[in-house]
């Protein structure tokens, strides 16, 4: 199967890419390296694939049109969509970019789709469409239309997008609602990879709010195996929740990271921020149900990877052989 990553060479994309080929599939990797964080992470991400065979890295951007064309006439059997311009904090001192990449590319993408007769897409949506709800679970059938940051309404227009092409065209798409994601390579400026930096360096961490407010963090390897089985199963539209299960304080991630490290960090609190919420929590029936979905991960265990994967980044790892 020839399969399209969009954003391939970001964490998800990377981790997603080194899979697919291990499948035995052709992988195309679409990534522009954008400044958003330094890119020559990505392209460390990307440098041992280039080498392996069915893999082919192409440097270029999803509103460019006439780029996706060409990629889309080489007959990709299904396209990820994975790239965007990340983050919620950042998308409220910038919304016009989220608004032009995240929307008018997954229209490129969709366009390309329909034109090149390309019949099934993976979306990477976010967790950030519920908004502020504290009524946990969150199900896919709950309403999304207040959500608390552009970033968040980007991916509500870009669901939305998806069932609009599903509708007119038949194209068949799994929208994947993302839960906090981290691992080996997480993006550097997220929660755990900024707290445990801040630890090997003994700098004080922001803790925003009194850190009682919770996530539901999904290991990297649970999301990609919830994607391959999208690729696999992509049927009709279908919403789906991709999470960890067991949502985490703040304050209890913190201990976690320090307990692994062996470090005691120095906390700083300041203020909630804007476009925070209080707690994700995701319903993972529909998952099972549709992809056979179950998180293999826990949060202990994930911190651990994490952790010692930073630690063999500062010098030698205490936990490698643990």
């Amino acid at each position: 199967m020839h399969i399209l990553v969009t954003g391939g060479a970001g964490f998800i994309g990377a981790h997603l890419c080194e899979a697919l080929l291990a499948d035995g599939h052709q992988v195309t990797c679409l990534d522009n390296f954008n400044a958003f964080y330094d890119p020559a992470i990505k392209r460390a991400n990307v440098a041992p694939l280039q080498s392996a065979p069915g893999f082919s890295l192409v440097e270029g951007d999803i509103l460019d049109a006439p780029l996706l064309s060409r990629l889309f006439q080489a007959g990709p059997d299904v396209v990820v969509h994975l790239a965007a311009w990340a983050g919620v904090r950042p998308s409220i001192e910038n919304p016009a970019i989220y608004e032009e990449v995240n929307i008018r590319g997954t229209l490129n993408i969709l366009e390309a789709c329909r034109v090149h007769g390309v019949s099934k897409l993976v979306f990477a949506s976010s967790s950030s469409v519920y908004g502020g709800r504290t009524d946990v679970p969150f199900r896919e059938t709950d309403p999304v239309m207040r959500p608390i940051s552009p970033y968040a309404a980007t991916k509500v227009a870009g669901e939305t997008l998806c069932y609009t092409y599903h509708h007119l065209y038949g194209l068949h798409v799994h929208a994947l609602r993302f839960f906090t994601v981290y691992g080996p390579r997480q993006r550097p400026e997220m929660a755990i990879h900024l707290f445990a930096d801040a630890m090997l360096r003994d700098a004080p961490i922001s803790l925003f709010g009194d850190g009682e407010s919770s996530r539901d963090y999904t290991y990297i390897s649970d999301i990609v195996a919830g994607i391959r089985a999208s690729i696999e199963r992509c049927a009709g539209f279908e919403i789906l929740n991709l999470g960890g299960e067991t949502p985490t304080s703040l304050n209890r991630l913190v201990s976690l990271i320090a307990a692994r490290l062996g470090r005691t960090p120095i906390v700083e609190h300041k203020p909630d921020q804007p476009g925070d919420v209080a707690i994700t929590a995701a319903d993972l029936s529909r998952a099972a149900a549709v992809l056979g979905y179950a998180p293999q991960v826990d949060i202990e265990a994930g911190i651990a990877k994490t952790c010692d994967w930073l630690l063999a980044q500062h010098g030698a790892n205490p936990h490698a052989n643990k």
